[in-house]
């Protein structure tokens, strides 16, 4: 059997057991076991089940990831995401799309202390949803612009995918998640203009917001501002400091844990009931997405031995001559594999055929990890497996439809045709930040 039809049968099986709710990281360890069985024998097989689980969680830089996450869990539930909105529906709730607008802001703020778009995606469905829906918002626009907006946390840092691609393509961490800002500020900005535009032409879709007494507004707002300090604490303290080159990532995710801590309890917003719950939640989220990162490991093993890398790199080997064709070919690459496969495994499986070839064009390895991060997360928008759609789901429930949901992100990856085009013509967005670092 050769690679084409063990990489579709696999990748077949794999979309198979997802569809039956077979949890991801046991539908990628258990096809691998038995493409090792087949290809090999049952002892093989077994000798990566055993080796697997260590070689991946041993992996020092890893250790960033649980400290974002915890850092993101003790932000959320000290409060932050919800002052977060608050201020940003006064300040913007009186355009046109006023609170889609507001969500979106309040995602991109989220994002500088959460580093998950799953878990930014569900904090803010649960808050901003059910207000849009109350003010009569379409309810595609208000559950799409969550799921869209929540993918701003893999760009802006601390961004875990980034952490992930660093590793595994040996690019400075610290010079990824600086150059994750201006991407991330654009895709904010580009998602409202879209958001007003759209609402102004079709005001069913956003009623506009009268606001009567101005003067208790304007009071509202400066008073919102003195609740999210705590934000702005974090960001200077998180990403100032890595872009100072005081702490590196793991370091930076440690303190910014330690400071979302004394933040809650300084406002006394942080009960030892949510610190525990933040610790429980930021261990289950690591232990789902290293238990997902091993099954995403042993599939990446199985098609590195089935000779998919050769494969892929015939595919695009007379496009590798040209850096204009590579990077076409690589985003083609990567809007397929999006449909079907799950961040983390989607970064294992075409980094070590990507890296060398744009290595060898001496194009820039931080400018294609944004590119990389930013297909990965358009791809947790795209049917059937769009990540971030699933969560916005599970957390409004049979209020939203799952199509109608699917239908709402249409309009903001429209918007990431244009961002993407920018990204690629103008890399200095991406790479101006992290070469300005001392």
């Amino acid at each position: 059997m050769d690679a084409f039809a063990i990489s579709v049968i696999s990748l077949g099986a794999i979309l198979f057991l997802i569809a039956l709710r077979v949890p991801i990281g046991v539908a990628l360890g258990g096809v691998s076991l038995i493409g090792f069985t087949l290809l090999r024998n049952f002892d093989v097989a077994m000798s990566v089940l055993r080796e697997t689980p260590f070689v991946f969680s041993a992996n020092w830089d890893l250790t960033a990831i649980p400290m974002f996450l915890l850092m993101g869990s003790l932000a959320n539930n000290s409060g932050i995401s919800a002052s977060l909105f608050r201020a940003a529906r006064l300040w913007f709730g009186g355009m046109h799309g006023g609170l889609a607008v507001a969500t979106n802001f309040a995602c991109a703020g989220f994002a500088a202390a959460c580093g998950s778009s799953v878990a930014a995606a569900a904090a803010m469905a649960r808050i901003a949803i059910p207000e849009m829906l109350r003010h009569g918002y379409d309810r595609g626009l208000a559950a799409g612009v969550v799921a869209s907006a929540g993918t701003l946390a893999a760009l802006i840092p601390p961004s875990i995918l980034f952490v992930l691609y660093g590793i595994f393509a040996q690019v400075s961490i610290v010079q990824l998640l600086i150059a994750g800002i201006l991407p991330g500020l654009l895709t904010a900005a580009i998602y409202s203009a879209m958001l007003v535009i759209r609402c102004r032409l079709n005001p069913r879709l956003a009623p506009l917001i009268v606001v009567e007494d101005r003067a208790a507004l304007r009071r509202e707002r400066l008073e919102s501002l003195r609740e999210i300090w705590p934000l702005v604490v974090l960001i200077l303290g998180i990403i100032g400091g890595m872009y100072a080159g005081v702490v590196t990532p793991t370091e930076a995710g440690a303190a910014g844990a330690l400071l979302a801590a004394a933040i809650g309890i300084f406002q006394r917003t942080l009960s030892l009931r949510k610190f525990l719950d933040s610790l429980q939640d930021a261990m289950t989220t690591t232990a789902q997405l290293f238990f997902v990162g091993m099954g995403a490991v042993m599939y990446t093993k199985l098609l590195a031995l089935a000779g998919i890398g050769p494969m892929f790199a015939g595919m695009i080997g007379s496009w590798a001559l040209n850096p204009t064709l590579l990077v076409i070919a690589t985003s083609l690459i990567y809007l397929v594999l999006g449909m079907f496969l799950d961040p983390l495994g989607i970064i294992l499986i075409t980094i070590p055929v990507l890296v060398p070839m744009f290595a060898a064009l001496k194009l820039d390895l931080v400018w294609l990890g944004v590119l990389v991060v930013k297909y990965v997360e358009i791809g947790m928008l795209t049917p059937p497996v769009g990540f971030n759609v699933y969560v916005v789901k599970n957390v409004v429930g049979d209020e939203i439809s799952l199509d109608t949901i699917f239908r709402g992100c249409f309009w903001f990856l429209g918007c990431e045709v244009i961002i993407m085009t920018l990204l690629i013509a103008f890399p200095q967005i991406s790479l101006w930040l992290p070469y300005s670092m001392n």
